[in-house]
């Protein structure tokens, strides 16, 4: 929404912000309704889409920062995936005020760690608050999986899902093999919209 708001006529604007508050939302941050234990889809954005974790290098690095932190709280990792400059996954939570919480501490770590890197220390935003889906059913948790399995080909970054390493397709591939990735593919495909936002907050 943040960077969609800046467009908008003061009219929009205002319309938008009586939605927000009509349904309780924030104003300026994704809303977050449910909180209880689930499934979740889970993505957060470098801020401005800033292609901040564009190196292999630091890719790596924050892949297993995210998986530790989620092991941390005890969260099941189900899927993920790591782009340069957003990450999607996909976890079976307790709360999720504490995914909040482990979020905010990894972001906190890698923005302070990367603008030292960068010599960009108190002059850049590294990330913009995280949003949210909860799970509805084993359908959607299966379109989840499918639309984080197949992000690093939607926005470009290879022809094939299997030659981007920085997601869980390589596990389930090992595990499942890839007849049952099609099956999966072909009996829950992301619907056309259906990561509408979630890439672009």
């Amino acid at each position: 929404m943040p960077y969609e708001y800046r467009t908008l006529t003061p009219e929009q604007q205002a319309e938008l912000i009586a939605q927000r508050k009509a349904m309780g939302y924030p104003l300026h941050a994704p809303p977050h309704p449910f909180r209880e234990a689930g499934y979740y889809l889970l993505t957060a954005a470098n801020f401005e889409h800033l292609r901040i974790m564009d190196s292999p290098e630091r890719r790596t690095e924050f892949q297993k920062c995210l998986l530790s932190a989620f092991h941390e709280i005890d969260a099941e990792v189900v899927g993920w995936v790591v782009l340069a400059n957003h990450y999607h996954i996909l976890s079976g939570v307790e709360s999720l005020d504490h995914v909040s919480a482990a979020l905010k501490q990894l972001h906190g770590v890698t923005s302070l760690d990367w603008n030292r890197a960068d010599g960009l220390s108190g002059k850049r935003k590294v990330w913009y608050k995280f949003a949210d889906r909860m799970i509805r059913d084993d359908a959607h948790y299966y379109r989840a999986l499918n639309y984080i399995h197949y992000n690093p080909v939607k926005h470009g970054y290879v022809e094939n899902t299997y030659d981007w390493q920085w997601s869980s397709l390589s596990l389930y591939y090992e595990d499942y093999g890839r007849d049952w990735l099609r099956e999966q593919w072909n009996a829950h495909p992301p619907e056309k919209d259906f990561g509408r936002d979630w890439d672009d907050m």
